[in-house]
């Protein structure tokens, strides 16, 4: 219309007129109102306000006055009411024939859960409904029918285990066994298994993970059922559903088990993810609609602002001046607005969460922007205007709660990289909380510590997801398009970025929680929030490491997000400037990491000595606290700090630490070859994992304790193990440059110290990054596996076979090639997710720290037996991870020697430790020597190292037990490898050791009773093994009843068995014979009769 006037941008003109040189030098420079149009027809500020709150032009009559608070409510409250009332009257009227809500609950037509239909233990752990399964098998309705239409509800997984939710009628009966889907009229979903529900299974939908939203839709007009994750439809379900009349309709129907968790969302909330044409159970509240339109005044009020800050171009042609100025009208019409908004709410407190998780979120997220840069400035007038409101407290309660939720549910886009996934809530929920009064209201929120929580977690995806955000995959040796490969590098690079930037706002909430300093008396220091709060999260996720963890452990994305966020403070440094100054040890060396800081170092005892509840759970080398605590009581050591200089455990000439010339690999600069791959990981995908090629096949990336063979070692348990070492090899005795300093003083044990974040680093590493590195090698090696598969089937196919044959190994290829693209974009997930390269920095300066701090702490016997025993897991655990990297972190050939050196003198000093209580942990130690002697790299190390020289050969033949005769032979096998007796076909004598071979013989020749003990051990073994042998022979025999040689050639399976017996004799007799024929050792043992017996196997075992 042409009464209008000038549009810019979309937006009403009516705050600038065309510029009067004239005019300018007579008024005042200060802006002014005026209540009518100039010559040309611009529009006056009654237009403006017409435009603001979206009423008919010529509406609002000529002003006598200026625009005040006033003035706006009553053009709220003459021209607002009717709609109000209107939206009052359509929502109370509005057709929703076809449901019924039995009963009520705290208002009326509330749906929830039918306390009376529950059927085994479902509670309701937080409000309004996040439900808990707390026994085997659990089953509630709710209390809300459908007979007619279209319906859905949608349910947020907490965890991602075996759930079935769906639809059932009042006659579907729960058990402890049967729940939804499990009965006639009873319809469910299960995302665990992959599966729908109606009495039997089928195959349908796709794999859920935690933070996925389903929606579970219902159409009683075609009588289907279908449901949505994230919105996107898993096709239809189920199909010629039974009609249902009035009050004998489809209920809204759960089915956990124990442990899972879910939120319930029967409208009450606005969905994550609306269905078009679906209903919600609960209706919202009448007064959403009419927030909403005093919202959308608001954000018009902000955009005129907006337009008269830009310096846009054609307004600048026309040198245009302003007839009122936006922050005259914009402070009362923002201040009429909110106070209308807020008194609204008041009246219908029900209300203010509908509206605070629907159109006010949405509001302040197109404010704030979802993309960078961000609108800081257009937030903070919004959140100046509304905090001069008590009244609005609680709705900033529930926009914390909406934004913590939107990260928990939020899934990373690839067309939205980089500000992707949980990022736009997290950088919004940031900028709210930098206000000390918004913070205050959070943490004084009984759900602190659970929002806190959900802020940091992250939504993993499943084959699915990674498929849309990896749509090219690429791999070294693919057939693909040659177009792939960059397509892939591009892809990963933009995912990276978009966890880099997730990471970054988690590391600013964190820092905000870290500085901010509670009202509370008396005062407390920074940190003291962060730290209560890492406390009380280690309480709840005791035993988050068992096989079957207990219920209410975190998930397991909040752990590795706490993880990486200390790894970076500790690594990387705060980032805080002077703040940090109040952190205890942060005053030396503030720019840089903890970890990195080289020359004196301390660590406080009193954190294994003292009975905290979050930590007296854990089991310690020594064995239980509780046990301890008895057998060897505490002393007044608990006010004290042990202090070593760096690398003071290293011999002189080896020693490498962060003040040497020769800088640990964390700290130096590597090969080009090295950097560049670091820059392109995707050329190395594959071949970096074949670069160790080991002649015997390696353990786990985890180097577990079971064997191979662990069944042989189980059956003979029960034997008696013997150990050479005495206590006193491990006791007491001075460290050059350790010592104990008494505690400073109250205050300083109240200040956060970066040395109880490297405690809480290892203990979140043990039981949430270990699972996820160890899931990752597995697809690690399936992918290796699957390549291999893939090139053997594609050579067949050029061979040229049968038709038959072609057209099955056609099928067995498409098979193998979906399992290699399924395998690459897992590892490429992983590697983005874990392994960026500033992590592998830091974990292997962690890995430094913590064996230079169990080296001192072996010293002193009482230290070493209350350290937990997750300091040893995740240091070898995270050893192996960095050794192994795909991408390597640095070259092998350096890996252990600028750095790591006294990880050898660990391993080798404590494998065979009697103050180590767990035969495991022991076990994990020797095979950690088992796998790195493979290597010539590593086992130069060995070499080089003095300890490993003066205690391996020695602890070695006293260590062959029977718990650990495998992995010592395998040691006892690669060091002799190649020499004497078994001597390799291909002369491979390089890779084998002969400084340890003279050093095992001197062992032997030099401690007859060592010698003696060890034989006699060896003989009884062997045995063993053929009594077992024989006897397995004997009951096959029986049970088939044939001839044992006919047997043997129709069942490869047991030539397999009989070979495995075999060739566990010959490997135990390579290295005793390898001594016996180079040293010509004679002994004649006190058994002479088990001496014989092992001469006959020998000989047997020379002729196989």
């Amino acid at each position: 219309m042409a009464e209008d006037g000038l549009r810019l941008g979309g937006l009403s003109s009516g705050l600038a007129l065309i510029l009067n040189g004239e005019d300018s030098k007579e008024n005042s420079s200060k802006p002014h109102l005026v209540s009518s149009c100039d010559e040309l027809g611009y529009q006056s500020v009654e237009r403006t306000l017409e435009y603001v709150f979206g009423l008919p032009n010529r509406s609002i009559a000529s002003l006598s006055g200026p625009v005040d608070g006033n003035l706006v409510r009553g053009i709220l409250k003459n021209e607002f009411s009717k709609l109000h009332a209107n939206s009052s009257t359509l929502d109370g009227d509005r057709d929703r024939d076809g449901i019924c809500i039995s009963g009520s609950g705290c208002r009326p037509h509330t749906i929830g859960l039918d306390e009376i239909s529950i059927r085994g233990d479902i509670r309701i752990i937080k409000p309004p409904l996040l439900v808990e399964s707390l026994a085997m098998f659990s089953s509630a309705r709710a209390n809300a029918s459908v007979w007619k239409g279209k319906w859905m509800y949608e349910v947020v997984l907490e965890t991602a285990g075996i759930q079935q939710l769906g639809w059932a009628t009042v006659s579907c009966p729960f058990t402890d066994h049967k729940g939804v889907g499990d009965a006639d009229d009873s319809y469910a979903f299960d995302g665990r298994r992959v599966r729908k529900w109606n009495k039997d299974a089928e195959s349908y939908g796709q794999s859920w993970v935690v933070g996925d939203a389903i929606g579970c839709c219902i159409d009683l007009d075609c009588n289907e059922i279908s449901f949505y994750r994230n919105g996107v439809s898993l096709g239809l379900a189920f199909h010629g559903i039974r009609k249902m009349g009035p009050g004998c309709g489809y209920y809204p129907a759960v089915s956990l088990s124990q442990g899972e968790r879910c939120e319930l969302n029967f409208g009450g909330r606005p969905f994550k993810f609306p269905i078009e044409g679906y209903q919600p159970l609960q209706a919202p509240p009448s007064l959403n609609l009419f927030a909403t339109q005093l919202l959308q005044c608001l954000s018009r009020l902000l955009g005129l602002h907006s337009v008269e800050q830009a310096k846009h171009s054609s307004v600048e042609k026309l040198r245009l001046k302003r007839f009122v100025s936006p922050d005259e009208i914009f402070y009362p019409a923002s201040h009429g607005i909110c106070e209308e908004l807020l008194s609204v709410l008041g009246a219908d407190v029900w209300s203010i969460e509908y509206v605070a998780w629907g159109p006010f979120l949405s509001f302040m997220v197109e404010v704030f922007g979802l993309q960078a840069p961000h609108d800081y400035s257009g937030l903070d007038r919004v959140l100046d205007v509304f905090l001069e409101f008590n009244r609005s407290h609680l709705l900033f309660e529930h926009i914390i709660n909406a934004l913590a939720c939107g990260c928990k549910t939020a899934t990373l886009v690839l067309k939205e990289c980089p500000c992707s996934g949980s990022y736009p809530y997290l950088a919004l929920a940031c900028h709210i909380l930098r206000r000390q009064e918004l913070m205050v209201l959070w943490w004084k929120s009984p759900d602190f510590e659970y929002h806190f929580e959900r802020f940091l977690s992250r939504k993993d995806p499943n084959k699915n997801d990674l498929e849309s955000m990896m749509p090219s995959v690429w791999w070294p040796g693919s057939c693909e398009d040659v177009s792939y490969e960059s397509s892939m590098l591009l892809t990963t690079t933009a995912l990276s970025e978009a966890v880099s930037k997730i990471e970054e706002k988690h590391r600013d909430l964190c820092r905000l929680v870290i500085q901010f300093i509670p009202p509370v008396t008396p005062p407390q220091l920074p940190g003291s929030v962060f730290r209560t709060f890492l406390q009380n999260l280690l309480l709840k996720n005791r035993g988050a490491d068992r096989n079957l963890p207990p219920p209410g452990v975190s998930s397991n994305s909040v752990l590795v997000s706490l993880y990486t966020v200390i790894l970076h403070f500790l690594s990387e440094g705060f980032g805080m400037g002077e703040i940090c100054g109040w952190l205890k040890g942060s005053e030396k060396g503030r720019d840089v990491g903890f970890l990195h800081r080289g020359g004196h170092r301390s660590f406080p005892v009193g954190l294994f000595l003292r009975n905290d509840p979050h930590r007296n759970d854990n089991t310690r080398l020594g064995g239980s606290f509780s046990h301890l605590s008895k057998s060897h009581p505490v002393d007044d050591q608990e006010a004290e700090d042990i202090r070593w200089e760096e690398g003071c455990m290293d011999d002189e000439e080896t020693r490498v630490t962060h003040l040497s010339t020769r800088k640990p690999c964390c700290c130096s600069s590597y090969d080009e070859d090295f950097t560049r791959i670091s820059k392109n990981p995707i050329r190395y995908t594959a071949k970096g994992s074949r670069a160790h090629c080991s002649p015997m096949p390696e353990r786990s990336s985890h180097v577990t304790t079971e064997c191979s063979a662990g069944s042989l070692s189980d059956d003979i348990a029960d034997k008696p193990s013997s150990s050479y070492q005495s206590e006193s090899d491990f006791s007491y005795c001075p460290v050059q440059h350790t010592s104990f300093v008494p505690r400073e003083g109250i205050m300083s044990s109240a200040t956060l110290r970066e040395e109880e974040l490297l405690d809480v680093l290892l203990l979140l590493y043990h039981i949430g990054l270990a699972p996820n590195f160890k899931q990752a090698s597995y697809y690690m090696n399936h992918q290796l596996q699957s390549i291999a598969n893939l090139e053997e089937t594609d050579k067949k196919i050029r061979e040229g076979p049968c038709f038959e044959q072609l057209k099955h190994l056609k099928e067995a290829r498409n098979v193998h090639r979906e399992e290699v693209i399924d395998s690459v974009r897992q590892c490429a997930w992983y590697r983005i997710s874990l392994s960026s390269r500033w992590k592998q920095r830091g974990m292997y300066a962690t890995c430094m720290w913590t064996v230079q701090l169990l080296l001192v702490l072996s010293k002193v016997d009482l230290l070493f037996t209350y350290v937990p025993e997750y300091y040893l897991e995740a240091l070898v655990d995270c050893f192996h991870v960095l050794r192994k990297c795909d991408p390597p972190f640095v070259p092998s050939s350096i890996f252990i020697k600028q750095g790591l050196a006294s990880f050898i003198t660990f391993v080798v000093t404590h494998f065979n430790d009697p103050r180590i209580s767990s035969a495991d942990l022991r076990d994990l130690l020797l095979q950690s020597i088992s796998v790195l002697v493979q290597y010539k790299e590593y086992l130069a190390a060995f070499e080089s190292n003095e300890a490993a020289k003066q205690r391996m050969p020695k602890a070695l033949l006293s260590a062959f037990d029977n718990r650990s005769w495998i992995p010592v032979t395998n040691i006892l096998l690669r060091l002799c490898k190649g020499s004497g007796f078994g001597s390799s076909k291909h002369g491979e004598s390089s890779s084998s050791s002969i400084i340890f071979q003279r050093l095992l013989g001197q062992a032997c020749i030099s401690d007859e009773g060592l010698f003696s003990a060890f034989l006699n051990r060896l003989f009884n073994t062997l045995s063993w093994t053929m009594t077992e042998f024989s006897v397995s022979v004997r009951e096959m025999q029986e049970k088939y009843q044939v001839w044992i040689i006919s047997f043997l050639l129709g069942h490869a399976y047991v030539l397999v068995i009989v070979y495995a017996y075999f060739t566990h004799i010959s490997i135990i007799m390579r290295p005793v014979m390898c001594i016996w024929e180079r040293r010509k050792i004679l002994c004649l043992h006190k058994s002479s009769g088990s001496a014989l017996v092992g001469a006959v196997l020998l000989d047997q075992v020379h002729v196989q």
